[in-house]
């Protein structure tokens, strides 16, 4: 798996012996069907050692997930169901080399035949269901191992700890750790020990669907760079460009923000418009309209967003399930960097906090996309709604400017009894910027936006007054 590999930085060492560990239903044995079909596409021998679900059962799940079993072998040690009408036992491994019980009997003679490069073994837990001994288990299950790794293969072993039995053992036989976890709040998957290489730290998101595992590793900013030009991109507006002198730079994230209808979403299509003239690709991600509503909305104020979108130079994703913070992040990783995307818009902050699962401190999370895809070379717009319509000023709700590089903002004004629209700038780090606000207005031929609105006061309380200039 992709995802997997880049979090082991490569995938794993040949000729050692990992534990897969977790709860029932984690995933584990779907891991190891990833583990066994991709080496069998690589023409490397294969076995699956499983000793809890028979192997007929283990195919219909497999095919179920849309895994081509093809190559791969089976050694089906699982308790068959005259187990119990023969009163029969079994026990693990005899100590001596020259007494062989038949398990091991049944074990050594499929590795012998098969000389596999890679083996699952599901589950080791119940080979210590099986020994009474623990000193002499553990003794056995490192031999075990061992053995298997000698003989050439690189081993997935599966382990259900709990807390009066801890597999914490298993931890210390083996090579690496991967940690499989499912909580309410989704899926995660983690690398707690490996040995000869370094690893990405902590938890990462899993998805486990009808084609398998996913895994989205989380996002590293630092280690991720593209050069880039931090040029003004032009809002293709004269009187915009003069209130930003130039535009918003190339690289950097811009917050649009203001109330509820005033016209942010508007803008920062705007932004994605004028970008399409220079053939640059762009991407949205609506996390509340929905993206027919959007495309049929811009076409009545002339911004195409659906030619746009049939041209390929746009992409619009609505997101409507709840995903992980990581997930989403790697759906706008692969995005940007498999179609050179320039511009990415999140419609909106208030969205993408409410979609992301599980994670209570979503500004760190979206703090690490927006470094992403400043070190890409990409501008990351935000959408980000207020409460407040008129009254004291609030530049952001949620605690989210500090994300940005400029932040613009919109508001309601009334003039002469009339409700109308104003845009302004609160922020602008890589240059400077007009003082003033201007009238903005949302017309069937596109944004138009007015002069500096000059002799008046109390604009950011939205309800301005004439400035008596008598004497």
């Amino acid at each position: 798996m992709d995802g997997l590999d880049e979090i082991l930085k490569g995938g794993l060492r040949p000729r050692n012996a990992y534990l897969v560990k977790g709860g029932p239903g984690c995933g584990k044995t779907t891991l190891g069907l990833h583990f066994l079909t991709t080496g069998s596409k690589n023409n490397e021998r294969v076995l699956y050692v499983s000793l809890s679900e028979p192997e007929h059962q283990l195919r219909e799940n497999a095919i179920g997930l849309g895994f081509d079993l093809t190559g791969v072998e089976f050694l089906d040690l699982s308790p068959s169901p005259e187990f119990f009408a023969k009163v029969e036992r079994y026990d693990i491994f005899s100590t001596a080399a020259v007494e062989r019980d038949p398990m091991t009997m049944q074990i050594v003679e499929a590795i012998e035949k098969v000389r596999p490069e890679r083996v699952f073994l599901d589950s080791m837990t119940q080979f210590r269901y099986l020994s009474t001994d623990v000193f002499q288990y553990r003794k056995q299950a490192t031999a075990f191992l061992r053995y298997l790794v000698d003989q050439g293969a690189t081993v997935l072993f599966t382990s259900e700890g709990t807390p009066d039995i801890p597999d914490d053992d298993l931890k210390f036989m083996s090579d690496g750790v991967i940690e499989l976890e499912l909580t309410e709040e989704g899926r995660t998957i983690k690398i707690s020990k490996y040995r000869g290489s370094g690893f990405l730290p902590g938890r990462n998101a899993m998805r486990l669907g009808d084609q398998g595992i996913a895994v989205f590793p989380r996002l590293l900013s630092t280690k991720i760079r593209r050069d880039h030009v931090a040029e003004p991109l032009s809002s293709g507006i004269p009187e915009l460009d003069e209130l930003l002198h130039g535009g918003i730079e190339r690289g950097t994230v811009t917050i649009l923000t203001g109330p509820t209808g005033v016209g942010k979403t508007t803008l920062g299509l705007q932004f994605i418009k004028e970008s399409s003239g220079r053939g640059e690709r762009s991407a949205v991600y609506t996390f509340e309209e929905g993206a027919d509503t959007l495309m049929n909305r811009c076409g009545e104020i002339s911004i195409p967003v659906r030619d746009m979108v049939d041209r390929g130079i746009l992409t619009l994703v609505q997101v409507e399930d709840r995903v992980s913070a990581d997930e989403f992040a790697h759906m706008v990783r692969c995005d940007v960097e498999e179609h050179e995307r320039k511009i990415v818009m999140i419609d909106s902050v208030a969205g993408y906090a409410m979609c992301v699962r599980g994670e209570d401190d979503f500004t760190s999370q979206l703090h690490r996309l927006g470094m992403y895809l400043k070190n890409m070379g990409v501008t990351l717009i935000l959408i980000n709604e207020v409460e407040n319509i008129t009254g004291d000023f609030q530049a952001t709700d949620g605690k989210v400017s500090y994300l940005s590089d400029n932040i613009i903002f919109l508001r309601y004004l009334e003039l002469d009894g009339h409700l109308r629209k104003a845009i302004g700038v609160l922020k602008k780090r890589a240059g400077d910027f007009e003082k003033t606000m201007r009238q903005l207005k949302i017309t069937k031929y596109g944004l138009k936006v007015g002069e500096p609105l000059t002799g008046l006061r109390g604009l950011l309380t939205g309800k301005p007054e004439v400035v008596d200039k008598t004497p």
